[in-house]
This record gives structure tokens, C-alpha cells and sequence, in this order.
């Protein structure tokens, strides 16, 4: 048994869309805003206006974007927006998410294992490289389906069935306003649903709060083609499509923001008591008074060891859980 613990001082980038009726750069910046909490060195937008892509990046905080929107402002009612932490290339504006190329934007999360060869393969075919990112490999790809002759959906799909290793996707193309593919394997990826027919998309249900209570969440190996106003046509990691459940979800801005706090993690610490008792209350039974939990798919007599799994914040809650199954149930735990 594996245990992965949530820590919220830093985490994998932020990736946020849009395709909706209202300007979508602020909606997209504030998204962001609502993923500070996972760590990041730089940021980005880029919108379709006038079905030509225009972007804006920044290094450093979310203040420097929002200072480049208000000197540089963004139109556009369908865009993509992104938190990056960096992995390959310094934390530049040149390196920041979104990354464009042939009339496709991409933001991403994850780490693009083959970037080297795909890279490789481009330049030898006379494509010129911006970036020092692995991600840059992606709409690059995209890039050169579509001069071949695919339509967008087409060369999205061809180019991520080329992927390897641990992505979440979104990309807009130029020319089509009511377009979005989004895709995952190994990182998590949401979408959501207005009222008014708009469609949203987030690395959790914390970037969509709150546009929307409606989530979607996508599974692994999943590929999206978004339109606005329509259920996203969702394909799982065999072409075959799929339907996946859209559920209700409770969170709000105020809880997801730093509120009066300096930092997320100071918020932390001081929701300790209320998480706690949130916890409790929800396998609280009222007839008895006593806590019951759900059942669990397997024998935790027969369960030999533990492993925690965890970074940041969480590795302490893993050191907390360790001493706790060692002491009560002489279960060890690494």
C-alpha cells in the first residue's frame, strides 16, 4: 500500500482555459491566482484575438504578469493560461508557458522524457527552437501535422501519442475560436462547466472555483476536444470514446485564496483546527457518536508494511502518519 500525502507549499505547475463569452484574460489570471499555493517562477496568458494568438509572460510573481496585462492588454474570449516551475531552461519570459508555434499555443505540465529526440527530429526537418523547454517539442509537433495537411484535432492527437513520460495539456489554435484540446497522463487535469455554455479547464477543481461547481475530472490517458456550449468529446488512451462523470463541487474562492494571510502556508497552520474537524464530522456517525471509517478494498491485517510518499508539507504529515501505524498498529512505514 502506497500513500501519497497533499502538501500545498509547492508543487507541479498551474495550467488554467477558458472558452467562454466574457474577456477571458482576466478570468484566466485570477484562475492562476487560485494556484499560486503549488510554487512557481514565472507565467502566462495567451488568448485568441481575432483568431490570431497573442500572448503575454512574465518571470517572477503573478504581480509582474498583471502589471504587463495592464500595460499590454489581452482581448480575446477563448485562452489558455500557465504557472511554470521550472525544469528545463532558466525561469525567463522567454522560457515561460504559453509556447507557440504554426498557429498553436500550449501550456503544460510534467516533464517531456523524449523532448531530446522530438527535438532532434524537428530541427533536422528546419524547425528553429525558441525555448530551452522540453514542452517547446509540443506545439512544434502539433505544428508540423498541420502543415502536412491534419486538422487541428488530428495533429493534437497524432503529436501527444508521441509523448513520453508524465504531461497535463491544453492548446489553442489560431483560426478557431471555439476550439481547446487538452489531454493528460500521469497529472491531473479538470473541466468544467458554466451556466452560460462555457467551458473551463484547470489542473484541479481549485483553479475552476469559482466559475463553476460543475467539475469533469479527466482520467489517465485521456484525450478532450473542447467546444464551448457542448460536453467535451472525452477519448481514453485506446481512441475509444468515453464518458466521464460531471459532479458537483463545494469549494469557493474564499477557500482556495490566501485570504488576510501572508502566505498559503501560514493559512495552513492556522485551518489546522477546522480541517480537523471537517474530517471528523464527515465519518461521524450521530446514532452512535463514534467515528466510523469507510471500508477499505483490502485486509488491512494482511497489509505488511507501509510507504508515504510525499514532498514539502506533506512529508511531515507522512512522519506524523509513520509514528502513529507504528505505535497503535506495529505496522512499519518508510
Amino acid at each position: 500500500m502506497v500513500v501519497f500525502p497533499y502538501g500545498g507549499e509547492r508543487g507541479m505547475c498551474g495550467i488554467v482555459g477558458v472558452i467562454g463569452s466574457a474577456p477571458a484574460a482576466p478570468l484566466l489570471l485570477e484562475a492562476l491566482r487560485r494556484l499560486e499555493y503549488r510554487g512557481y517562477d514565472s507565467a502566462g496568458i495567451a488568448t485568441l484575438v481575432g483568431g490570431r494568438i497573442e500572448r503575454r509572460r512574465a518571470p517572477g510573481k503573478l504581480a509582474a504578469l498583471a502589471r504587463e496585462l495592464e500595460r499590454n492588454p489581452l482581448g480575446g474570449t477563448t485562452g489558455i493560461g500557465h504557472t511554470r516551475w521550472a525544469t528545463h531552461g532558466e525561469p525567463s519570459e522567454r522560457n515561460a508557458h504559453p509556447h507557440v508555434s504554426g498557429g498553436v499555443a500550449v501550456v503544460h505540465n510534467g516533464i517531456i522524457e523524449n523532448h531530446l529526440e522530438l527535438r532532434a527530429e524537428l530541427v533536422a526537418a528546419g524547425h528553429v527552437f525558441e525555448t530551452d523547454t522540453d514542452t517547446e517539442v509540443i506545439p512544434q509537433l502539433v505544428a508540423a501535422y498541420r502543415r502536412a495537411g491534419a486538422d487541428p484535432v488530428s495533429a493534437a492527437r497524432r503529436a501527444v501519442a508521441r509523448l513520453q513520460g508524465a504531461f497535463a495539456l491544453a492548446m489553442i489554435f489560431e483560426d478557431h475560436e471555439d476550439l481547446m484540446v487538452v489531454a493528460r497522463r500521469g497529472s491531473p487535469l479538470a473541466v468544467g462547466y458554466g451556466e452560460a455554455g462555457e467551458v473551463y479547464v484547470g489542473s484541479d477543481a481549485l483553479a475552476l472555483a469559482p466559475l463553476t461547481e460543475r467539475i469533469q475530472y479527466l482520467e489517465e490517458g485521456d484525450f478532450a476536444v473542447l467546444r464551448r456550449g457542448r460536453p467535451a468529446a472525452i477519448f481514453d488512451a485506446t481512441g475509444r470514446e468515453v464518458q466521464r462523470p460531471v459532479v458537483r463541487t463545494e469549494l469557493s474562492g474564499a477557500l482556495v485564496g490566501k485570504g488576510n494571510y501572508r502566505h498559503f502556508m501560514q493559512k495552513e497552520i492556522h485551518e489546522q483546527p477546522v480541517v480537523v474537524g471537517d474530517t471528523l464530522r464527515t465519518f461521524f456517525d450521530p446514532a452512535t457518536h463514534r467515528i466510523v471509517l469507510p471500508d477499505l478494498p483490502f485486509d488491512p491485517l494482511a497489509v505488511p508494511r507501509l510507504a508515504a510518499v510525499a514532498c514539502g508539507t506533506a512529508a511531515y504529515a507522512g512522519l506524523v502518519g509513520r509514528y502513529w501505524f507504528e505505535r497503535l498498529a506495529r505496522l512499519p512505514v518508510d
